[in-house]
């Protein structure tokens, strides 16, 4: 396929727009070289598969900048907002993972501890271990070492 004939191709896409079928037009434009490199450089980047496509992406993105009063803030906005909270929400569940990964390794060295200094049977074992669940279950997940304390001592 010859470069005019991708080119004619090109010029008569259609796309749909809030429910109008709209060809694209042609027109001259003038850019300066600065503007051009910055352009090749990040087209590909932005997953454009055209600098047409890049172009076209930038001024409805610079349109809606101006337009932050009007209903077509919406262009603008969406995918700034959605970003943000991409990256914050990644933030928190990297923050989060390695947290619940030092308390792991916690509660497995003070459960090894507890292990190695007592002689607890078996039953005894899965009675602590079913009265514990009801327990977690109960207060939603709060554990109160007093409380812990109370309740061992009030068996002796």
């Amino acid at each position: 396929m010859s470069k005019n004939t991708k080119r004619a191709k090109n010029s008569n896409v259609s796309e749909n727009i809030g429910g109008v079928t709209a060809s694209k037009i042609k027109f001259p434009i003038y850019i300066y070289p600065e503007t051009m490199k910055t352009i090749n450089s990040l087209y590909k980047a932005d997953s454009c598969s055209t600098k047409t496509e890049y172009i076209e992406r930038a001024i409805r993105f610079y349109s809606g900048y101006l337009l932050q009063n009007q209903p077509e803030l919406i262009e603008y906005l969406a995918p700034q907002v959605g970003t943000i909270v991409d990256g914050i929400i990644k933030g928190t569940e990297q923050q989060l993972s390695r947290a619940i990964f030092k308390l792991a390794v916690e509660v497995g060295v003070q459960t090894h501890m507890l292990a190695a200094i007592n002689d607890i049977d078996e039953t005894t074992l899965f009675k602590l271990r079913d009265m514990v669940i009801d327990e977690v279950r109960r207060v939603n997940g709060i554990i109160n070492f007093e409380s812990a304390v109370r309740y061992q001592r009030s068996e002796e």
